[in-house]
């Protein structure tokens, strides 16, 4: 049963679906999807076009918004909105530590897992625009992977889309986790010294930091293993609008003085949990190099091993020296299972996952190249997530899609561009500018 309330400007209705869990089976297991329309209050008896919005991730249930904030306000002048929480993600199924034990072990987890990719989150859309439309096609909205789960739906679905606007989710059609790790590594260099420029007094700050870590063992209040490694990857900041200046402002107090000499204080520690903690998302850190995965070979924990060939990332080795420690940014290590409490019970999954299971494509370059759908991106020029080379050469190869290439924003353009980027893409897809 459908729930509707109000916020300031908007009527929000809760919408919950049935789909298969393998759409290859549909008189098999079934999971739940949750979807939260949205529509201006002044509007709410009208008969409006839909727009789907597919967060970033993977992993990440849709924004909670209040009222008509960021992009939403521009939506809903001539959409009604539908927020979808991707399958297991936010009020969806949920798959964490705490429900894949019900699939079994860790092989069984990882079968389960296998589909949760964007050929799956793609046919959950075009399953529930049936009955959310009425068979309409749709309006699609993608930021990040959300873009990526677009590129798939034009790929195999494109009768199910009126239009469709990806911002900051251009993803490369044929590159391996593999290619994807040796492109970002440079770019996360990159940021790293741009920080490094804007605030020059963090470079002592850093390097105290990971000294500490590298010489004491830390463990944060939530049972987090907080070592040299977990603190270079807060980078993954400096990829967002403000990303600089809050790493600035976590660096700047980390310390404290104590009867035992100096520490990491409790408010650091209390902040730094926060965002390194994968309980809130662990299928981010579960399925992230499995959004690459396009051929008959593994993924292998591409991000860690990519790595080794940069070793300017060493912290041990730099610390040698008097140079800059480099952070690092979206990238998943296998560490990070058993760093975190929230991701220990899944280790076992993750090794499945990163091993060979011979993975579908994800896209269609024939489809591409003949596509008939209004596409319009904003590709964000030097995006620390998403490859600019990777995003121009996928723009090019699919047909009729205009661009917009911006230093304006980072990869959160749409939420920090309020109204504006949306309006841009909207204009483009429509052919008015």
């Amino acid at each position: 049963m459908s729930v509707s309330y109000r916020q300031p400007g908007v009527v929000l209705t809760d919408r919950r679906f049935s789909v298969p869990l393998d759409h290859h089976d549909p008189a098999g297991e079934r999971i739940e999807l949750y979807g939260r329309e949205v529509v201006a209050s002044d509007k709410a008896g009208q008969d409006l076009p839909w727009l789907l919005y597919l967060q970033g991730g993977p992993g990440f249930g849709a924004h909670r918004f209040v009222g008509r904030q960021a992009w939403l306000d521009r939506a809903l002048k001539e959409y009604r909105v539908l927020l979808l929480d991707q399958r297991g993600t936010g009020a969806s199924t949920p798959a964490n530590r705490q429900t894949l034990p019900l699939r079994g072990g860790p092989a069984e987890q990882a079968d389960y897992l296998a589909r949760f990719r964007a050929d799956s989150i793609v046919r959950d859309c075009e399953a529930i625009r049936r009955e959310v439309t009425g068979g309409a096609p749709w309006t699609v909205l993608g930021q990040s992977f959300g873009g990526f789960c677009a590129v798939t739906y034009l790929s195999f679905a494109p009768e199910g889309l009126s239009a469709a606007l990806i911002t900051g989710g251009l993803p490369s059609l044929d590159a391996s986790a593999d290619d994807v790790y040796d492109a970002a590594y440079p770019r996360i260099e990159r940021k790293v010294a741009a920080h490094y420029a804007r605030y020059p007094q963090d470079v002592e700050r850093a390097r105290r930091i990971a000294e500490h870590l590298l010489q004491h063992d830390v463990v944060l209040p939530n049972g987090y293993r907080f070592t040299v490694e977990a603190f270079q990857s807060l980078g993954i900041m400096l990829g967002r609008s403000d990303g600089s200046h809050r790493l600035h402002f976590l660096l700047e107090d980390a310390f404290v003085r104590t009867p035992r000499g100096p520490a990491l204080s409790d408010a650091f520690q209390e902040e730094v949990q926060g965002m390194l903690s994968y309980a809130g998302h662990p299928l981010y850190a579960l399925l992230h190099e499995a959004i690459y995965g396009q051929d008959p070979g593994p993924t292998d924990w591409a991000a860690e091993r990519v790595r080794a060939r940069f070793p300017q990332f060493d912290a041990a080795k730099t610390l040698t020296g008097d140079g800059p420690l480099l952070f690092t940014g979206e990238s998943v290590h296998p560490w990070m299972f058993e760093n975190d409490p929230a991701l220990r019970p899944l280790r076992e999954t993750a090794e499945d996952l990163a091993r060979e299971r011979g993975w579908a494509p994800l896209y269609d370059p024939d489809r591409l190249a003949v596509n008939e759908v209004p596409v319009a991106a904003a590709i964000y020029h030097d995006d620390m997530y998403v490859d600019t080379a990777h995003s121009l050469r996928t723009a090019r190869a699919v047909r009729g899609l205009r661009t917009w290439v911006t230093d304006e924003f980072e990869h959160d353009g749409v939420r920090a561009g309020g109204p504006r980027v949306l309006d841009r893409l909207l204009a483009l897809a429509r052919d008015e500018e």
